[in-house]
C-alpha cells in the first residue's frame, strides 16, 4: 500500500506589520497556505514626488540645466514655470557665446542681414535674462563701446539696471571690439588718425563710466578681464574693487605718458590680489623707463605678452610664479645708445634675489633650492630669454 506523503509546512511568522498611508500600523496574522491579509492596501507612487522636495531643493536640481534646458523645462508646468522664473537659477549673462566668438577669431565681417540677427539676438537674450530679473555672478561681453550707431554703451548701462549684479564675481568686458560688424562698418574717410583718435577716447570715456556704474552695482567682484587704458582715473576705480584676486590687464592703444609708479600704486591698493596677468606695449620712446611693482599677496605674475616692459624694483614677498619673456623688437640702435639704455635698467635676477624670497617657479621651470644664493645653467638661459640688462642682452636690437 503506498506511502501518503507529508506535506510539509514552512513556518510563517505569527503576524507580520505593515502601515497605512496615515501612519497607523496594522497587524495580520499569517496562517499555513494563505497570504497576508491588510486591512488596508498602500500603493507605492510610480514617480518620483519631485514638487514634494522644498524649494530650495527643486530650485538647485534646476540650477544644473543649461539656459536652453531650463526653457523647456518651464514648458513642463505652471509650477515649473513659476521656479524656472527664480532668479538665482539666471547667474550667467554670456553675449560672447555666438558667430566669431567660437571661431576664435577677432573679428569677422558679416552680411548686413547677418549682423541684425545678430543683435536682434543679443537684445532678445538681454530681454530674457532682464524679465527673469537675474540675478549675475558672471557677465562676459565684447562690444565696442565707441560705436556710435549702434550705441553698445548705452545698450550695457540699460541692461546692468534691469538685473541683479550685486553678487557679480567675474567679469569678462571687451569694450573696444564688436566681433561681428557689417561690412559698412568702415565707411570710407574714416580710418584717417584723427577720427581713429576721436574713436579711442570716445571707447575710453564709456568704459570708464561703465566701470563707475560697476563700482557701485557690483563691488564684490572677484575676477576681471578687460584692456585697460592705464589712465590715472581708470586705476583709481580699479582700486576701488578690494574684493579683487585675479585681474588680467590687455593692452589697449597706447601705454605712453604712464607714470613709471602707476603699477605699483594698483598693486598695492588690491590687497587680496593673487593673480595679476598684464599685456603692456610700451612705446618706443619710453624704452628707457622701468617700472616698479609691489604687493603683498601676489602669487602669480604674467607679463610675458607684453612689450618693452622692464622693472627696476619689485617687492613681491608672497610671488610663487613668474612669467616673463624679453620681446625683441627689430629696433636697431647703435652700440653707444644700445648701451646708454641698457644702463638704466636693472638685472632681473638682482630684483628677484632680494623682491621675490618665496618663487618657486620661473617661465614654467621649477627653480632650484638654492637659486638665490648662486646660478646655475637652467637659470642662465631663462634670464637670457627674459632680461634686458648689458650682462643677459649682448644684440643690438631691442
Amino acid at each position: 500500500m503506498p506511502r501518503k506523503r507529508k506535506h510539509c509546512q514552512r513556518a510563517a511568522p505569527p503576524q507580520l506589520a505593515a502601515v497605512t498611508a496615515t501612519g497607523t500600523p496594522v497587524v495580520a496574522r499569517a496562517g499555513s497556505g494563505c497570504r497576508m491579509q491588510l486591512s488596508r492596501r498602500t500603493r507605492s507612487p510610480a514617480y518620483f514626488p519631485f514638487s514634494f522636495l522644498p524649494v530650495d531643493c527643486q530650485l538647485h536640481v534646476f540650477s544644473f540645466l543649461s539656459e536652453v534646458e531650463k526653457c523647456t523645462a518651464a514648458l513642463v508646468c505652471e509650477a515649473w514655470s513659476k521656479l524656472i522664473r527664480t532668479p538665482r537659477l539666471w547667474r550667467v549673462a554670456d553675449f560672447m557665446r555666438l558667430g566669431a566668438f567660437q571661431s576664435g577669431m577677432d573679428l569677422v565681417l558679416v552680411s548686413a542681414r547677418e549682423f541684425e540677427r545678430w543683435k536682434e539676438w543679443v537684445h532678445q537674450y538681454a530681454y530674457h535674462l532682464s524679465s527673469r530679473s537675474a540675478s549675475l555672478l558672471v557677465l562676459r561681453a565684447s562690444f565696442d563701446l565707441g560705436d556710435q550707431k549702434t550705441k553698445w554703451a548705452d545698450f550695457l548701462s540699460r541692461f546692468l539696471d534691469t538685473v541683479h549684479c550685486g553678487e557679480l564675481q567675474e567679469l569678462e568686458l571687451n569694450w573696444t571690439l564688436t566681433h561681428l560688424e557689417p561690412p559698412d562698418f568702415y565707411p570710407p574717410g574714416t580710418c584717417s588718425m584723427t577720427q581713429v583718435s576721436l574713436t579711442k577716447m570716445d571707447q575710453i570715456s564709456n568704459f570708464q563710466t561703465l566701470l563707475e556704474k560697476f563700482i557701485q552695482r557690483s563691488p564684490k567682484l572677484t575676477r576681471m578681464k578687460l584692456p585697460f587704458d592705464w589712465s590715472a582715473y581708470s586705476v583709481a576705480m580699479l582700486t576701488q574693487f578690494q574684493q579683487l584676486h585675479t585681474l588680467e590687464l590687455k593692452y589697449f592703444w597706447s601705454f605712453k605718458g604712464v607714470c613709471p609708479e602707476i603699477m605699483q600704486d594698483l598693486t598695492k591698493a588690491l590687497p587680496n590680489l593673487k593673480t595679476l596677468i598684464l599685456h603692456v606695449l610700451v612705446p618706443v620712446k619710453d624704452l628707457g623707463i622701468s617700472y616698479s611693482l609691489e604687493s603683498r599677496s601676489l602669487e602669480y605674475l604674467d607679463v610675458s605678452q607684453s612689450r618693452g616692459l622692464v622693472f627696476c624694483h619689485l617687492d613681491l614677498p608672497s610671488l610663487r610664479v613668474l612669467r616673463i619673456k624679453k620681446t625683441v623688437r627689430g629696433i636697431i640702435l647703435n652700440r653707444r645708445t644700445r648701451l646708454s639704455l641698457q644702463s638704466r635698467w636693472s638685472c632681473l635676477y638682482s630684483l628677484l634675489r632680494s623682491g621675490t624670497p618665496n618663487l618657486r617657479v620661473f617661465n614654467n621651470q621649477v627653480l632650484l633650492p638654492h637659486w638665490r644664493e648662486q646660478t646655475y645653467k637652467e637659470l642662465n638661459a631663462l634670464l637670457l630669454q627674459s632680461c634686458y640688462c648689458v650682462q643677459h642682452s649682448d644684440t643690438w636690437l631691442l
